[in-house]
């Protein structure tokens, strides 16, 4: 839930009639309990909350599942006190330009406080999915010996953890469905926790362990996932060879998405290689692929026959020429979601338009961001292709080298639905390469076209034109994510004027300073986050915004050798004010 809107009192009264105001609800409490229990989303119900008083109580008493999409913007005490049945928490911390190592290590977002609270006011806790959180091993052993009915585990791009912790997971969770482990910055210290499993464990329907690197007990993996006959996805690491993966594959021919191990095996046998493509053909429910570690394409057409049923194809793991990519996309027309590295150049991209008709979401990877030979990637022919093959994209993040105006202009003429837009030119500052002029027209036809944008990520040479573009269009547009761009201050201050469902704004190396700052002053409360890291923000700009704005939360990662510039800046709204764990370079104004 976004706990700022649903923490708000709620109204005494509502007024539906347009001729009397109603005190409370016009329906029974048991009746109401009934249909508020019975919607799931998020926000339904934190609208709801806000109608009366018996709504809001209804609605407090029938929540089991928590959203909360910032660990500081409220304090586990404040969700006990306000949910007392939660089930299920979803949980981020850090801000997501960590992912790329502008945010410090020991920034905080430690998960023990979360699970000490929880342990007392929710026993019942059975599932937690954890972003860009810290997370011990003893938090983890703490976790799987408090919440005797825990079902499951998902760990997504956190830290601080070792496969002790999730031994202890393993070991202690005896109802455990799910442990989901993906990219996440943890020591690999064995690969015995398979083994912790106990010989009478069942249960498990989801198991990713795909982000690990050491050697794991081949034979525990196979009794275990012989025992759990509800297995449905099942994604191993690159340890697990084509002659394992095939033995899995026998014990659960239920699977409805694989991970697959190491494509690079001894030389199978005539024999082994029957066996792997008449197992890939008993997978009848299989819909979703990935792995794919050293794929040789000797061994690509054992998956043919899984193929036909695949609607997401995930070869982002290794570098897969085009030839071969173009072979496997002939046998997959029912392709909604794929996501590739750029060795597939535009010759594999032309093949996705030619056999992916339905797809809906597209993510082009670089194989290697710091390699400059254009030889090795994707350009805006290979874009042009699929959007004209593909006419339901709506979702694509695209790593290239080289753009221009008239063929970003083109892909949203050839797919107007586009609700994420995410181009990543990889050269700072780069200009329409024919034309040599700035990208602002590209994005310009972006927001003019596609009514449906929800997020936007934008790149190359861009002057305030662009931004310009964006507070005037982009109405429906929630996150927008902005790097080496823009002119001056107006840019940013088109946006925050002009984007009224804006809810997150990230901005790295760009001219921004005080000016843009400030424009926004009576909008941050209303959005989630701001995120400003080497622009021309002043910490005296920054100590006008938190004595104007309390309920915000300013806070400023400062580097040693700058005392004026607020290096990082990191805005958002919190019910619980400033947090007391912050470390020393982080400077709460």
């Amino acid at each position: 839930m976004e706990m700022n809107p649903s923490l708000k009192k709620p109204r005494e009264s509502v007024d539906l009639s347009n001729s009397s105001e109603l005190t409370q609800s016009a329906f029974p409490d048991e009746v109401l309990e009934k249909v508020l229990s019975l919607v799931q989303s998020h926000k339904d119900r934190n609208s709801a909350s806000l109608v009366c008083k018996d709504w809001y109580n209804a609605e407090r008493w029938t929540r089991t599942k928590l959203f909360i999409g910032n660990c500081y913007s409220v304090t586990p005490e404040i969700v006990a006190r306000r949910f007392p049945k939660i089930k299920s928490v979803t949980l981020k911390g850090k801000p997501r330009f960590s992912d790329f190592n502008l945010v410090p290590e020991n920034w905080g977002a430690d998960i023990q406080a979360w699970l000490d609270v929880f342990a007392k006011v929710y026993p019942f806790l059975e599932e937690l999915r954890l972003k860009r959180m810290a997370v011990s091993d003893e938090s983890l052993e703490f976790l799987a010996k408090s919440f005797l009915g825990f079902k499951a585990l998902s760990l997504l791009s956190c830290d601080g953890f070792s496969t002790d912790g999730i031994s202890s997971i393993a070991a202690h969770c005896k109802n455990l469905t799910e442990l989901d482990i993906q990219e996440n910055g943890m020591d690999d210290i064995c690969g015995s926790w398979l083994s912790c499993f106990p010989d009478d464990f069942t249960s498990l329907e989801v198991l990713n362990f795909a982000c690990m690197n050491t050697e794991i007990s081949k034979d525990a993996l196979e009794r275990l996932v012989g025992r759990c006959k509800s297995l449905r996805v099942l994604k191993v690491n690159k340890n697990v060879t084509l002659p394992q993966l095939q033995r899995l594959l026998v014990r659960a021919p239920q699977l409805m998405e694989l991970g697959t191990g190491c494509f690079l095996p001894d030389q199978l046998t005539t024999r082994q290689y029957a066996e792997l493509e008449s197992a890939f053909s008993n997978c009848k429910h299989l819909h979703s692929l990935s792995g794919f570690w050293e794929a040789n394409r000797r061994y690509l057409p054992s998956l043919y026959a899984a193929c036909a049923r695949l609607t997401f194809l995930n070869l982002s793991y290794e570098a897969i020429r085009s030839g071969e990519f173009s072979k496997l996309l002939a046998h997959c027309p029912n392709l909604r979601r794929l996501w590739v590295l750029d060795t597939v150049k535009d010759k594999g991209l032309e093949a996705v338009g030619t056999s992916c008709p339905l797809l809906e979401e597209l993510r082009v990877f670089p194989a290697d961001p710091f390699e400059e030979d254009m030889d090795h990637g994707v350009t805006e022919s290979g874009f042009v292709a699929v959007s004209a093959g593909c006419p339901k994209l709506q979702y694509v993040l695209y790593f290239c080298r080289q753009m221009t105006n008239a063929a970003v202009a083109t892909v949203v003429r050839n797919c107007p639905n586009f609700t994420h837009f995410r181009l990543c030119i990889m050269n700072p500052g780069q200009p329409d390469y024919l034309t040599n002029e700035p990208m602002d027209e590209a994005f310009g036809a972006v927001v003019k076209t596609c009514k449906k944008l929800q997020r936007l990520s934008v790149s190359g040479l861009l002057t305030d034109l662009t931004f310009e573009y964006i507070g005037k269009y982009a109405k429906n547009l929630e996150t927008l994510s902005v790097a080496f761009a823009g002119s001056s201050d107006w840019g940013m201050q088109c946006v925050l004027d002009g984007c009224s469902k804006l809810r997150k704004l990230e901005i790295r190396d760009s001219p921004f300073g005080n000016a843009a700052l400030l424009s926004g002053m009576g909008k941050y409360e209303s959005m989630r986050c701001l995120w400003m890291s080497a622009c021309r923000v002043t910490m005296n700009g920054c100590r006008i915004l938190a004595q104007e704005r309390p309920r915000l939360n300013v806070e400023v990662i400062k580097d040693e050798h700058s005392d004026d510039y607020a290096d990082k800046l990191y805005v958002y709204r919190s019910v619980a004010g400033p947090r007391k764990d912050a470390p020393p370079f982080v400077v709460t104004l």
